[in-house]
């Protein structure tokens, strides 16, 4: 009998194989899904990020270093208090306009110090950071961060405008998308309720955050540009840097592309033209 089926026993394994991966391609697979108040957001509530333009857009968009620089001064006046950024050293800020002192002086002003040792007795000890080091995070230990925010763990910032869909336009439409329960949702959802300690966001998946408005209200930060620190600037800003922190190399990267399409685009006329020489007055 096994020798009778032996010869359908592979086609029937990869059509079972042929099924399941079909299955995977077609079937939505939205982590959203997973998450509670799905079927709130899914009422029409959840927004997506707002269309917002930035100057690194687009296949010869840059970056605006003046902006990286705003953005770094929110990031250090607002988001440090909470968030950490373990990739970005001090001295990478060179990379938008800051020069050697000022980094310098960043470093030693900043208000976490540098975990180190104690050279004399090998106890644990802090030190004022040096250009060479990366940012230092805000609480010692993960344990630490849970406990100052209601067991909501902050996420470090190094490559979060790459880890979320939507990117920096993300960050900003949610560090402004903070808002009351609107009305319409009370009446589709009368059991809905924003849980103790959370706030009620429509920009973020399950539509309630723990983390509160980090952007309170318009010139919570004063730029030593004279720019005008309303929220969507803020907002903008520090979604700007954050790109930054995650893709440093952006700007070389598109220069790199573009002298690359424009040697092929030259390469191709010349072989071009050469094929037209070699095969000139000749028949095919």
């Amino acid at each position: 009998m096994l020798r009778l089926f032996a010869p359908w026993i592979a086609p029937i394994i990869g059509l079972g194989f042929v099924l399941a991966l079909a299955f995977a391609f077609f079937t939505p697979r939205d982590p959203v899904t997973m998450l509670p108040s799905v079927s709130v957001a899914r009422g029409g509530f959840h927004e997506e990020p707002r269309d917002i333009h930035y100057s690194f857009a687009g296949p010869f968009g840059r970056y605006d270093n003046r902006q990286l620089q705003r953005g770094f001064q929110v990031y250090k006046e607002v988001c440090s208090a909470c968030h950490s950024m373990r990739l970005v050293a001090f001295r990478d800020l060179e990379q938008i306009g800051f020069s050697k002192p000022e980094v310098k002086a960043i470093a030693k002003n900043w208000a976490v110090e540098t975990p180190s040792i104690n050279p004399d007795t090998g106890e644990p000890a802090t030190r004022k950071p040096l250009p060479s080091d990366t940012i230092p995070p805000p609480y010692p230990n993960e344990t630490a961060a849970r406990a100052a925010n209601n067991n909501a763990l902050p996420p470090d910032m190094s490559l979060l405008a790459k880890a979320r869909e939507g990117g920096p336009a993300y960050i900003a439409s949610l560090v402004t998308g903070y808002a009351a329960v609107p009305a319409a949702m009370h009446r589709k959802f009368p059991d809905f309720q924003v849980p103790a300690g959370l706030h009620y966001n429509p920009y973020f998946a399950n539509l309630t955050i723990a983390m509160p408005p980090p952007l309170a209200a318009d010139g919570q930060v004063s730029y030593s540009d004279g720019t005008k620190a309303s929220k969507e600037q803020m907002a903008e800003d520090v979604s700007a840097f954050l790109m930054w922190a995650a893709e440093p190399k952006l700007d070389n990267r598109k220069r790199t592309g573009v002298a690359v399409v424009l040697y092929l685009l030259i390469a191709t006329g010349l072989a071009y033209a050469a094929y037209r020489n070699i095969w000139a007055g000749k028949k095919h």
